[in-house]
């Protein structure tokens, strides 16, 4: 068996958010003042998420990303790490991770059987990372990325959400960066996701921006071969450049009809796209392999076909206050 929709598109990756809670406060996932936390009992434990990877894996999933909030705050990841990755089946797992505490957590991951990391790192300048994460200092997460490369997380992704008037300007230092170290960085256009989708019209900015910058600094971007796990990056290599630039785009130039994806909120709603707000509890069918087997089918075969997110996108055109943030659903 396996987990195909309507639309004929496969499903074999499955995201999990393992906690809503996060050392950051980044602008374009949560509020100032935070997020009000899912009480600890009505998170998932460890060997409830497993249920659902094995039954996911005995549908065809292969792939699992464990993102948060961030993951590594939750206590005992290692733990879920082990066990997932000696789940039969799973070849691919991998982590999205604000980088802060891979110093420490980098080595232990990767014993445990984590095969690379995706990393969270929207400025090179401190005060503006300070300002995009409200609370964070850039070293840390410099330190944390340098930690991933030494331990062997490879390949090294590197997430930047690019945002007008915040931190477009660095373009040019960001495609140095990829000259210089073996990262593979992704632009990723700003997504109206939640309550901070209010303000997606004030910052939204088409990655043909990040071309146009490139060919400004002489620095063609060639297509080329992505790294492992690329998704749906246009993934491009620079004239003597030890990693790759990756461009992502949700908004402009959509990838639904590709969309592999399945997500799993911390406190256990199965949601087939990050956009919708159908999703459906995972609890009912806890204990039951077969039940959930079920649940994980149902929840494909009603995807929707495609998100409705634009760069005309305003606020009041959806109920945004409504949706669940990035840190709820695990992006």
């Amino acid at each position: 068996m396996a987990l195909i929709d309507l639309y004929g598109r496969k499903h074999d990756y499955l995201r999990i958010s393992v906690t809503d809670r996060c050392n950051l406060r980044c602008i374009y996932c949560m509020g100032p003042e935070g997020v009000k936390q899912i009480p600890h009992h009505q998170i998932l434990t460890y060997e409830e998420i497993l249920e659902v990877v094995k039954a996911g894996a005995a549908l065809g999933i292969s792939k699992i990303r464990l993102t948060g909030g961030e993951p590594l705050v939750r206590k005992g990841i290692l733990f879920l790490v082990k066990e997932i990755a000696q789940v039969p089946g799973i070849t691919c797992l991998a982590m999205t991770t604000n980088g802060i505490l891979l110093p420490q957590f980098a080595a232990p991951l990767k014993e445990a059987g984590l095969q690379r990391v995706n990393i969270s790192l929207d400025s090179l300048k401190p005060a503006v990372y300070r300002k995009i994460t409200r609370c964070g200092e850039l070293a840390q997460a410099l330190a944390g990325i340098e930690a991933a490369l030494e331990a062997g997380l490879n390949p090294v992704k590197i997430n930047i959400v690019l945002m007008k008037r915040i931190n477009h300007r660095e373009v040019p230092a960001f495609l140095k960066l990829a000259l210089e170290k073996e990262l593979h960085l992704r632009f990723i256009e700003y997504m109206p996701i939640g309550a901070q989708g209010l303000e997606h019209h004030k910052y939204y900015l088409p990655l043909s921006y990040v071309k146009e910058q490139a060919a400004r600094m002489g620095l063609p971007l060639t297509p080329a071969e992505p790294p492992p796990g690329a998704g749906p990056a246009e993934t491009f290599s620079l004239p003597g450049g030890k990693g790759t630039i990756g461009l992502i785009h949700p908004i402009s130039r959509h990838f639904c009809a590709s969309c592999n994806r399945l997500r799993l909120t911390a406190e256990g709603y199965l949601k087939s796209c990050l956009y919708w707000q159908d999703e459906r509890s995972v609890r009912p069918a806890l204990g039951d392999p077969v039940a959930m087997q079920e649940l994980l089918q149902d929840v494909v075969r009603l995807k929707p076909e495609k998100h409705r997110m634009s760069p005309q996108q305003k606020p009041g055109l959806l109920n945004l206050q409504g949706m669940r943030g990035m840190s709820k659903i695990g992006g």
